[in-house]
């Protein structure tokens, strides 16, 4: 071999291998849900929630009791009117019962029918409705509503849309504006967006709720309830097999099939189901409740109730899709089985405890004194000896007038023997006013021990006849 050809380098050539690897979509893309309009029993039920629940926080700022707005939670005053009750800031306890009233009633409904708070009265449902029913009144109902998002764009499908989002955004305000006039005087806010003088945390809370509505009712729909809101997660711990939930009949409804209106289901070897998919297009989260109970499922029983319209059509009985437990669909029980079975230990010990809850908040509420009074000391003036060897403290007295009425007030104090008021110990208090005044209060020289002596004050309400006491202390110095 000469040198030439040991120096030459022999090349091999790289053939690239194919990659046939396949890009797998972990997260598939939400598709738009177009829930098809329904009627029928449940239908009317949630219409008449939506009527109700509407009417109230409508209709309650625009009440008026006597001289003011009957609802009113003035964060400027730190007052919080609800009819002919006024609430001060210490008397949270019972916006706490409130809360703990709504928890345990939550557990109650969803241990004996599941979710009914959100498929009739929880505002991400009611607002949804709403949407749907302004969508389909200006886009048509679920067909003619897809054919048009279908379209390529046009003047017609422009307009229609600029004016379903223009209905949609004029109610999302005026939603906004109704829930910031709880909290300020709804006329006066009236005047202030006809003045063009609205406050800029007005503005903002008009506009940030009004957007809420508009987003959540308007485009993350059902999105709400499947990934954002928290009781579709836990809802299964309050769950058990004798809770009424909206359930498909399996055993009677399959095998799925279509057929036609005179043929016998049983020479086909079909059941009930015609497989008609009509349950699916009207379920609001687009899920196919054939395919037992998802977390997904808000109980709002429209599916039942088009597949009633189905099963009258095809003349069999109804209750394919229906209210049921577990244990009744299991064991085939009747009506009055499932209901004597509803009422099982856990649901009487959630009604007793919401009763006892409800009935110690009414109590409370009946027994709440028209005034509140704090006294504390004035640390700005330290126990001295005045003129006559008296010993002076002086102490700063709070009176919070609970009623809508001018209200006269007297204080006294006991708890040494001499010990009296020599400031003015009469007070008048406007109505759901609250007033600071200061009392000294003077004892006898060696009437008491140097130190700390526990004493009480006694303020009388003179109009409404009732009294209530505080106790504090009075120092003696020493020489």
């Amino acid at each position: 071999m000469t040198n030439k050809d040991s120096s030459e380098k022999k090349i091999i050539p790289i053939t690239p291998i194919e990659d046939d690897r396949e890009t797998i979509a972990m997260y598939a893309p939400e598709k738009k849900i177009y829930p098809r309009s329904v009627s029928g029993y449940f239908s009317n039920i949630r219409w008449i929630m939506v009527w109700v629940t509407q009417i109230i926080f409508y209709g309650l700022p625009w009440l008026a009791w006597g001289q003011r707005q009957a609802v009113l939670f003035d964060l400027g005053t730190r007052r919080f009117y609800i009819f002919g009750l006024v609430l001060y800031p210490q008397d949270l306890i019972y916006f706490a019962s409130l809360l703990i009233i709504s928890a345990f009633s939550l557990f109650l409904f969803t241990a004996v029918a599941g979710r009914l708070w959100c498929g009739y009265s929880c505002p991400q449902t009611v607002y949804t409705e709403i949407f749907l029913w302004i969508e389909k009144q200006v886009c048509g109902d679920r067909s003619a509503h897809m054919r048009n998002d279908a379209e390529s764009w046009s003047f017609k499908k422009i307009s229609r849309k600029g004016l379903k989002h223009f209905l949609w955004i004029s109610f999302s305000l005026y939603t906004g504006f109704t829930f910031v006039g709880y909290f300020t005087p709804i006329k006066e806010l009236t005047i202030e967006i006809y003045q063009l003088n609205l406050g800029a945390w007005e503005v903002f809370w008009v506009f940030f709720y009004g957007l809420a509505t508009y987003g959540n009712a308007g485009f993350l729909r059902e999105q709400i309830c499947k990934h954002m809101c928290p009781y579709a997660r836990f809802q299964s711990a309050m769950f058990d097999k004798d809770t009424l939930v909206v359930a498909y009949d399996l055993a009677r409804g399959d095998p799925r099939g279509a057929r036609s209106r005179k043929a016998d289901p049983a020479q086909l070897n079909l059941g009930s189901c015609v497989d008609c998919n009509l349950c699916v297009q009207v379920c609001p989260t687009g899920i196919d409740i054939r395919n037992g109970l998802q977390y997904e499922c808000i109980g709002c029983g429209a599916c039942a109730d088009v597949c009633d319209t189905v099963m009258d059509k095809m003349g069999y009985e109804r209750g394919l899709i229906k209210y049921a437990t577990e244990n009744s669909m299991l064991s085939g029980w009747s009506k009055q089985q499932i209901w004597k079975r509803i009422f099982r230990p856990r649901v009487l010990i959630y009604t007793g405890l919401l009763a006892l809850i409800v009935g110690g908040l009414i109590y409370s509420l009946n027994d709440r004194k028209p005034f509140k009074v704090d006294v504390v000391r004035d640390r700005g003036v330290m126990a001295r000896v005045v003129e006559g060897g008296k010993i002076e403290n002086v102490y700063r007295l709070q009176i919070m007038n609970a009623t809508e009425q001018i209200q006269h007030y007297s204080v006294t104090v006991s708890g040494l023997d001499g010990l009296e008021v020599v400031s003015d110990n009469h007070l008048e208090v406007g109505p759901a006013e609250s007033r600071w005044m200061v009392l000294r209060a003077l004892l006898p020289a060696d009437a008491a021990e140097p130190g700390s002596h526990r004493i009480k004050f006694r303020i009388f309400s003179i109009d409404m006849e009732d009294h209530d006491s505080e106790k504090s202390t009075f120092i003696v110095p020493r020489n």
